[in-house]
């Protein structure tokens, strides 16, 4: 088979295209010759059937700050390639590379009707915002599941490079979209629901057609009687810091909180605070922190006696990829924390 059947054109950012790490997380799109970093196994297990022709790399920083300009400038320096898939990643449960990812893929195949596909673990926040317009393959969370992913990828770009037709997510490998089509059975749908009814009660294997997600329930606190006489605390998953970030909470996959001081502080300065948080433009909040962390309207209701008090520490910690069993743990260590303070309610921020 002749080399170069169908073209590729790979997304990457910064660090796999080994520009450099988040010292190089503010560079603009730009696009290399070919086959780069992760790009060398997938054109390997690739073969002969497909070529990358080109990558094209961001930093991280740059796409999640710039994200329609980003995606307008990536859609730019495809074009000219023509390529028949467009392939991004794997960004495993890095979120600011996942959300560029998707992004990426998003644009390009709207702008340029090109076929696209993405990797990453299933946690990323680039999952939730774009698997019903990409092609999603599952991905480990770190990178040494690179070599477990790149055979999955390759073959999935391989149909979409020769255009064959994809079927259910469970037959191809990749994350459900929420996407329903119709097709043609033999058995209606009565018959298929008591055949898998039948299988349960035996114990036998079954596979329903449409799973249903599942939601922890929580029952909700009693509400607050005397709102005027409570201790309200502050807590974000924001990521608003003291300048510095002096805990050094990660920016994604937070693998810690923070508490600290807002006694005698009736506002969020700029000059002291600002987020630490991946995935979201920081400009805003960074410009008033307060509109994460509303720490000047708590102030008010505390004035006005709407509020007993505030709490004279806030917790902190950084949503961004991280994982639902850091995110409980952190939530129940906060909780006791307050409980045992005296705490009786909980503003609770996000981004």
């Amino acid at each position: 088979m002749v080399r170069g059947r169908y073209k590729v054109v790979h997304y990457l950012n910064q660090f796999f295209a080994q520009i450099g790490g988040e010292d190089k997380a503010g560079i603009p799109p730009q696009i290399m010759e070919g086959a780069v970093g992760p790009g060398i196994p997938l054109q390997q297990a690739l073969g002969d059937e497909g070529e990358i022709v080109a990558t094209v790399l961001c930093g991280d920083n740059y796409f999640g700050e710039n994200i329609e300009t980003a995606a307008e400038a990536v859609v730019e320096l495809v074009a000219p390639h023509r390529p028949d898939v467009f392939v991004a990643g794997p960004a495993f449960n890095a979120g600011r590379y996942g959300i560029a990812c998707g992004a990426a893929c998003t644009a390009v195949r709207k702008r340029l009707g090109v076929p696209v596909v993405t990797a990453m673990y299933e946690e990323n926040p680039g999952v939730e915002l774009y698997r019903r317009e990409v092609f999603v393959i599952p991905a480990p969370r770190s990178v040494q599941g690179m070599r477990e992913t790149i055979p999955k990828l390759a073959g999935f770009v391989r149909k979409l490079g020769l255009g064959q037709p994809i079927g259910l997510p469970q037959a191809d490998g990749y994350l459900p979209r929420g996407i329903r089509v119709n097709a043609f059975v033999e058995r209606t749908g009565a018959q298929r629901a008591v055949d898998m009814l039948l299988a349960k009660l035996k114990g036998e294997a079954f596979q329903t057609e449409y799973a249903m997600p599942t939601f922890e329930r929580i029952p909700p606190s009693p509400a607050i009687k005397e709102l005027s006489a409570a201790t309200i605390a502050l807590v974000t998953t924001g990521g608003i810091v003291p300048r510095g970030n002096p805990d050094r909470i990660e920016a994604a996959s937070a693998s810690k909180f923070a508490a600290y001081s807002i006694a005698g502080t009736d506002d969020l300065t700029a000059d002291a605070y600002q987020t630490c948080h991946g995935g979201y433009d920081p400009v805003y909040a960074n410009e008033d922190p307060d509109r994460v962390l509303p720490l000047d309207a708590a102030r008010a209701l505390e004035r006005d006696g709407t509020i007993g008090r505030l709490h004279n520490e806030y917790y902190v910690t950084v949503g961004n990829a991280t994982s639902v069993a850091n995110a409980q743990k952190f939530g129940k260590a906060i909780a006791e924390k307050l409980v045992a303070a005296g705490v009786d309610g909980v503003i609770l921020t996000s981004t």
